[in-house]
């Protein structure tokens, strides 16, 4: 289809502000962006809607259009709604450029012209599925009485007959018409369309589970994926949405393929709408991470906490308590280009801390108002708990059951898919602090949950956690004992003993940790390995000859339990 075209649609309410001589361009997609430089996600012939909040002074318009201009966009619509009236210099600089520009009025949604474009480039349409199109977009752009995403699926069941959901990366279910996935389907699907994703295979992937077969479509939104085929796979898998429709789709007709193509870009409106929903709270904790690390004074950090109290956990109070999480994902940057971890790990993080229950909340999604920042390769959310009962004392704070966030429970939901997404080149850890009362802790709480990720790095698996807890523990010290140092003294100790079995069958690594594990007592080891006593006295033996150590002495007996566990 052709700009002009788009001009001569009344239901469109586009204005040509400058550009007339190019209408005849043709417009190959659309593209909704705020970014000051959307490069990355342009691959020619789009029609690039914006609503300016990029723009922050006059300057900004001249950089902004040159990027578009030389991507080979079709043309730039604005929206009228931050600004009012288009700025002048914004048009000039077009201009200068030929790239026509239009507005478009307040009253005109851009999933409206999202879903025009995509309606007119898919080509024609049977007239069945082109009604079912057309309700779509009259149901998700009629605002908050449309029901967003849910009415679209239910959309689908009605006049199609298929049975569709919104998922995130993890499987979490976002949107679902009628009944919702069967327990852990979710996670299985996210996981099927992850590793597929991975393998560089288009979709739509197709998963059976429990002879279910189930279609994967991937959901795109503009700010995340619109132009994945720019950048790393790994920048984009770990936060596209997916629609799962329980349906083989591996003999549709094209048309309905592309019918469900176009949902998917639809239901992505609602994608771009929610992540920027998320602006004000990344910002927030933006703002109070930079006061923390810079040494900024106590009062003046709690000034801050206050103000992004209520906005973070209405209803919380204004004097909650504070946990603090760090997220890193690291890849193997030996096949590929280098990637900015921290945005990764700040979207892959608040999708994490959304599958949890928090005290003083409602429940799972409770938590989606969390603030997560960015630094460097870091995520680092501050998750604020309600404030302790005011008759509570020390002792009951310390033993407090609701004191936020465990480590242990943050991964269980997501720990497959997200494995799935990783593959064999990225890795994900947590660290997670104690909660702390005061704004003179937090700085202590983020040491202490950076210091519990670097515990869990040091462990085996693609996704890993830690908490505060396993800090006061010899496990604090062996991940930053150095590899020589540690292959050098496991060796000494066990290396002897590993030869021994190896020729005699002796089981003498068995028998020295189940010894240990029994804190050295003769008759719960014998019983535990099904020994007679005078056996197990004789291997305990020969371990002491091995190697010159007595495990009577507690010194040796340390020695031994720190080799297996650095081994």
């Amino acid at each position: 289809m052709r700009l002009r075209a788009l001009l001569d649609t009344d239901a469109l309410g586009l204005r040509l502000l400058g550009g007339e001589d190019e209408l005849d361009r043709t417009v190959r997609g659309v593209m909704t962006t705020d970014l000051r430089d959307p490069s990355r996600y342009l691959t020619g012939g789009e029609l690039v809607l914006t609503g300016l909040a990029w723009r922050r002074s006059a300057e900004d318009s001249e950089p902004f259009v040159r990027i578009l201009a030389s991507a080979g966009v079709a043309g730039l619509a604005a929206g009228e709604a931050e600004l009012g009236d288009i700025p002048d210099d914004l048009v000039a600089a077009c201009v200068r450029h030929r790239l026509p520009i239009f507005a478009v009025e307040e009253s005109v949604a851009f999933a409206v012209v999202t879903e025009y474009v995509v309606r007119q480039v898919s080509g024609e349409r049977a007239g069945d599925l082109a009604a079912v199109v057309d309700r779509h977009r009259r149901l998700m752009t009629s605002g908050p009485a449309g029901g967003g995403p849910d009415v679209v699926l239910d959309l689908l069941t009605t006049d199609l007959d298929l049975h569709a959901w919104v998922l995130s990366p993890t499987g979490r279910q976002i949107a679902g018409a009628g009944d919702p996935l069967p327990e852990g389907t979710g996670a299985v699907l996210a996981a099927g369309h992850l590793a597929a994703t991975r393998t560089g295979r288009r979709g739509p992937h197709r998963v059976t589970v429990h002879s279910t077969s189930y279609s994967l479509f991937p959901v795109r939104g503009g700010g995340r994926g619109a132009a994945s085929g720019l950048r790393d796979v790994r920048e984009t898998v770990l936060s596209d949405w997916l629609l799962a429709v329980e349906a083989d789709a591996g003999d549709w007709p094209a048309a309905r393929l592309d019918l469900l193509q176009g949902v998917t870009q639809l239901i992505a409106v609602e994608r771009d709408r929610r992540d920027a929903a998320r602006t004000v709270r990344r910002r927030l904790a933006q703002e109070v991470l930079e006061l923390v690390q810079t040494g900024a004074p106590p009062a003046e950090i709690a000034a801050r906490l206050r103000v992004a109290a209520p906005v973070l956990m209405p209803g919380i109070g204004t004097a909650p308590r504070w946990q603090v999480v760090v997220a890193r994902v690291d890849w193997d940057q030996q096949d590929g280009p280098a990637i900015d971890g921290g945005p990764v790990a700040q979207s892959l993080l608040e999708e994490i801390l959304v599958e949890q229950a928090l005290p003083g909340g409602s429940g799972p999604g409770s938590s989606d108002r969390i603030a997560v920042a960015h630094t460097g390769d870091e995520a680092i959310a501050l998750v604020p708990l309600p404030p302790l009962a005011p008759d509570a004392g020390d002792d009951e704070a310390v033993q407090d059951p609701g004191a936020g966030l465990h480590a242990d429970e943050l991964l269980t939901l997501v720990r497959e898919p997200l494995t799935a997404g990783l593959a064999d080149d990225g890795r994900l850890t947590l660290g997670v602090s104690a909660s702390v009362h005061s704004a003179e802790g937090l700085r202590g709480a983020l040491e202490e949950a950076r210091h519990a990720r670097r515990v869990a790095a040091a462990r085996p698996g693609r996704v890993c956690a830690a908490g505060h807890h396993e800090l006061a523990s010899h496990v604090l010290l062996l991940p930053f004992v150095p590899d020589d140092v540690r292959r050098a003294f496991t060796a000494r100790l066990l290396d002897p003993l590993r030869d021994y079995d190896r020729r005699h069958r002796a089981e003498l690594i068995p028998t020295l940790e189940a010894f240990l594990d029994c804190d050295g007592s003769w008759t719960r080891c014998a019983t535990r390995l099904h020994l007679h006593v005078n056996t197990l006295r004789y291997r305990v033996g020969r371990i002491e000859q091995l190697t010159g150590r007595d495990l009577s002495r507690l010194e040796d007996k340390l020695d031994f339990f720190l080799a297996l566990r650095m081994s």
